[in-house]
């Protein structure tokens, strides 16, 4: 009817939402751990340049794959 509000409430968790998170996750986490691995392959050089030091780095290649700094 017009004017008639719907009780049929929208799951909280979607199922669409569900399948993109469980593509996109191990997709991150992919992608921290070559960034990760890159990172430790860069020069003394390059990384003086970015002022960063191989203890920086090392602390950043020994951290777990699932360890996202973006993530809150």
């Amino acid at each position: 009817m017009k004017g008639q509000v719907s009780s049929i409430r929208q799951p909280v968790l979607s199922l669409n939402h569900l399948w993109h998170v469980a593509l996109q996750r191990p997709l991150r986490w992919l992608q921290l751990h070559r960034q990760r691995r890159e990172l430790a392959s860069l020069s003394d050089a390059i990384l003086h340049d970015l002022g960063l030091s191989r203890a920086d780095i090392q602390q950043e290649a020994e951290r777990h794959f699932w360890d996202d700094p973006l993530r809150k």
